[in-house]
């Protein structure tokens, strides 16, 4: 006997236009931060293009694929968007103005 197959016998296709538009598997609020408001997107890392990023909580690396959290001012444009670790977002409120990185750590 052949195992069962969990498949769809037909029919119904999602509604393209019922989608929230989340285009990496994630979702999106608004935060008020610093005195402005932020959008900002938690993203599942298996959507992601597999690109690196600079947590600028910590100034570490995010390496390609990892979940993570990408914030950008409500009126701001592209170029404004920052991608941090999600632990890194939370504790924004709790971290000094100015992060010192270790003696081992890339410069750029």
């Amino acid at each position: 006997m052949s195992p069962r197959r969990n498949r769809p016998q037909g029919g119904e296709r999602p509604d393209p236009q019922a989608e929230s538009g989340d285009r990496y598997g994630g979702s999106q609020r608004t935060e008020f931060w610093r005195g402005q408001e932020w959008l900002v997107r938690h993203v599942a890392g298996a959507g992601t293009s597999g690109k690196r990023y600079r947590c600028p909580g910590c100034d570490q690396e995010i390496p390609g694929g990892a979940p993570h959290v990408v914030a950008w001012p409500e009126y701001g444009g592209v170029d404004d968007r920052r991608h941090w670790h999600k632990a890194c977002w939370n504790a924004k409120d709790r971290r000094t103005s100015r992060v010192q990185r270790s003696r081992n750590a890339p410069r750029y």
